[in-house]
């Protein structure tokens, strides 16, 4: 008897759904389990999470403004990243990108915003954040198609070398260091909350919605619409697929890579500009590892641009959640959302894995018992 894997002719979308909301029960369900063991009631705890403690809350305003500060740039990089991966260009530098592009965005507050009106300055700080990542970003690109380097493992180091000349900034206090708050005597970042921020508009009540929001939205249309009905995004397509087509077809693929590498980062660099301009401040802990989550974000939205904000928003919740729990649970951390994240995941992709193969027994005669 042996076994063999064979990829499904089809798999009708209701099994699919069905197969990856199994998946997802599942994981919550191991949760509970550990919830039980440290000696919380996972009902009570779930409620708590997925409500983000909004029910009965007076202020339940803040709290969505809050979880909206955390969904834009976790969206914005997960749609970056899904660029480069449909690509098969495996960037695993957002984090890197991301730090590169909050520099310069608030370079651009501290420089800029004293001489310059406000407008001007935000979008100032935006492309010089989308330019400075997406440099950051074709260095590898340019490694890749001259040298034939290994994307993965380049802008994973490149990760580490904007890591720590961010710390090098927060923890030098020199004349030439303007990031840095001169009444302090120990390194602490200074506030350009005054000198550039985005614009927030009234909605229902206290809440106002920040412009990020909305521009997030609508980038995410650009790139869906330059994914699937453009030339450009078509020729990412064929490139994933195969690169030897692409090169039979005529297509130029080393400048397809750069455009595309280049897009991604840059994009990563916009959803830097977007954070550092909201929070106003600069930080060692400016990133929020959405690098490394949007590329969970991306995996389980399988790269689909929509289902990335879908995705984005409930790992958000997840996140956002948990904090809120842990002020009522203090023995549950907030490192019990990651962990749930990495479970989501490993069975999302087991679940799609099963959607997209099935296992085989087979007879020594060579018959199939499956």
């Amino acid at each position: 008897m042996g076994i063999r894997i064979v990829k499904r002719d089809n798999c009708p979308l209701w099994k699919k759904c069905c197969f990856y909301l199994l998946a997802v029960v599942i994981a919550l369900l191991i949760g509970a389990v550990i919830l039980i063991a440290i000696g919380v009631n996972p009902i009570d705890y779930y409620y708590r999470m997925f409500t983000m403690g909004t029910v009965g809350n007076k202020i339940a305003y803040k709290t969505f403004i809050n979880y909206l500060e955390k969904f834009v740039p976790l969206a914005l990089t997960s749609v970056a990243l899904s660029l480069a991966f449909k690509m098969r260009f495996w960037n695993i530098g957002g984090e890197g990108q991301f730090i590169v592009g909050a520099i310069a965005a608030a370079t651009i507050a501290f420089k800029c915003g004293p001489s310059m009106p406000m407008v001007l300055t935000v979008i100032l700080m935006c492309l010089a954040a989308m330019i400075t990542a997406g440099i950051y970003g074709l260095i590898v690109g340019l490694l890749k198609v001259n040298f034939g380097t290994n994307e993965t493992l380049m802008t994973l180091m490149m990760n580490y070398i904007a890591l720590y000349a961010l710390y090098f900034i927060g923890e030098t206090k020199a004349d030439w260091n303007f990031f840095l708050s001169e009444d302090s005597l120990r390194p602490v970042f200074k506030s350009f909350s005054d000198l550039a921020g985005f614009v927030s508009f009234p909605i229902v009540g206290k809440f106002q919605l920040n412009i990020c929001v909305i521009l997030t939205l609508v980038v995410g249309v650009l790139i869906f619409v330059y994914l699937k009905y453009t030339k450009q995004g078509y020729e990412i397509s064929v490139v994933g697929d195969s690169a030897g087509t692409a090169n039979y077809a005529g297509m130029k693929v080393n400048r397809i890579v750069l455009r595309t590498v280049f897009l991604s980062a840059a994009l990563i660099g916009l959803a830097a500009a977007f954070k550092v301009g909201t929070a106003g401040v600069l930080s060692t802990a400016i990133t929020d590892d959405v690098g490394w989550t949007g590329i969970i974000v991306a995996w389980l939205a399988q790269l689909n641009t929509i289902m990335i904000f879908v995705v984005s928003a409930l790992i958000c919740v997840l996140q956002h959640g948990s904090m809120v729990a842990a002020t009522v649970f203090p023995q549950v951390d907030y490192s019990f959302a990651n962990m749930l994240q990495g479970v989501i995941l490993f069975l999302v992709l087991a679940a799609d894995f099963y959607v997209r193969f099935r296992i085989v027994f087979v007879k020594k005669g060579g018959k199939n018992n499956g």
